[in-house]
């Protein structure tokens, strides 16, 4: 495909994998697929390589790629590799023009690395990534002048208001939350709330983790360090608010007062292709808002009694640098905990709150120290008991 902009698909059988490949389906002369990756989901990895014709795959489970290897799921012309090795092997296997980073997780920020360092843009959609190694991702993507452009639809409606205006003009950014699935649960009731309706959500489709961190706001937290990193911004000019429908998806304010915000129905396929095609505009997969029809937008400030992953988020970004590494770690931990039903729905804030208050380091900021650090947090947390 002559011209077509080459693309690394990481994490490809997640719901942001399925959103690209839609978009990608809809224009093949645009985009040539040329390695992939998924977790464990093999089948289905299988599936994408034979429709694209993909050289290259991994399968980060070990379990999963012994399972599969030696037969004949994948077609004979692609190369599969094995483990959190492979995938940096299949970085370094073809030449890209892109990597879209649908991997959830901190894993993320090793392959995120090593696609800038192939000077491959980078098509962000893991929000860990940033929050964990931030000023290290930044510094990387200017020494190799690639682009970081944001998946996240907040975020990516972000970097489409900015565009065009002095960066010493900008006020405030404010992220928008639908207030996920216990929005309207009495406070009362969130302790009893289970993993199966905290992974219920209104407007979106995900996975699981990242709909309880939707439950929780912890998402929301996760986007205000996020956006500090990627806007170079203060902890004064984030903001949130509650904005039950997910059609607006984020908000600029400017010293003059006025408000530029983005607006598309709640589908990840219009910040991926923004994505993708970026700098150019070609008409979108799927319709957009119908102004001939009546649309009520609601917004209101998040009740932090009810979100105090929020709060917490704020108190993590004045530990910066290292307060964004301990938010997301102890995070991650207590949302599995919560989906194994080891601890309760209400246990998750209390679970960062005790590794912020905790844990922390002496040593000199590194790279090293931030995946220490992760570390320590993520057994700390494990073993941390509620009581």
């Amino acid at each position: 495909m002559l011209n077509a902009k080459r693309i690394f698909l990481l994490g490809a059988t997640g719901s942001i994998g399925e959103n690209t490949l839609k978009v990608i389906r809809n224009y093949p002369e645009d985009f040539e697929l040329v390695g992939v990756s998924a977790d464990q989901n093999t089948e289905k990895l299988a599936s994408i390589c034979k429709e694209f014709g993909v050289k290259t795959a991994a399968i980060t489970n070990l379990k999963s790629f012994n399972e599969i290897k030696g037969q004949s799921v994948f077609p004979a012309e692609t190369k599969l590799l094995g483990g959190h090795s492979g995938l940096e092997e299949l970085i370094l296997s073809e030449k890209a023009d892109m990597a879209v980073v649908a991997i959830s997780g901190a894993c993320a920020l090793a392959p995120t690395l090593s696609a800038i360092g192939q000077g491959m843009d980078i098509a962000l959609a893991n929000k860990e990534a940033l929050v964990l190694g931030g000023s290290f991702i930044l510094e990387a993507a200017q020494e190799n002048n690639i682009q970081l452009l944001p998946i996240d639809s907040e975020h990516n409606a972000i970097f489409q208001c900015l565009q065009g205006y002095r960066k010493e003009d900008l006020k405030s950014i404010i992220l928008t939350a639908s207030g996920g699935a216990c929005r309207e649960v009495p406070l009362k009731d969130l302790k009893k709330f289970t993993p199966n309706e905290a992974t219920q959500h209104p407007n979106w489709k995900m996975g699981k983790k990242i709909t309880v961190d939707s439950s929780t706001m912890a998402n929301k937290g996760l986007e205000l360090i996020e956006a500090k990193w990627l806007f170079d911004l203060s902890i004064d000019q984030l903001k949130v608010v509650i904005h039950p429908q997910s059609i607006v998806h984020s908000f600029v304010e400017w010293v003059d007062g006025s408000i530029l915000a983005q607006l598309s129905p709640p589908s990840m396929t219009f910040p991926i292709q923004h994505c993708l095609h970026y700098p150019n505009k070609k008409p979108a997969i799927q319709p957009s808002l119908d102004f001939k029809k009546s649309l009520n937008l609601e917004f209101y400030p998040p009740d932090l009694d009810r979100y105090p992953c929020l709060a917490l988020a704020y108190e993590a970004l004045k530990m910066s640098p290292y307060g964004g590494a301990i938010y997301n770690a102890a995070n991650e931990v207590a949302v599995e905990r919560f989906l194994n039903g080891s601890i309760a729905f209400t246990d998750i804030p209390r679970l960062i709150e005790n590794a912020l208050l905790n844990i922390t380091t002496d040593n000199q900021f590194s790279l090293e120290t931030l995946i220490s650090l992760d570390q320590e947090t993520r057994t700390k947390t494990n073993e941390y008991n509620i009581g």
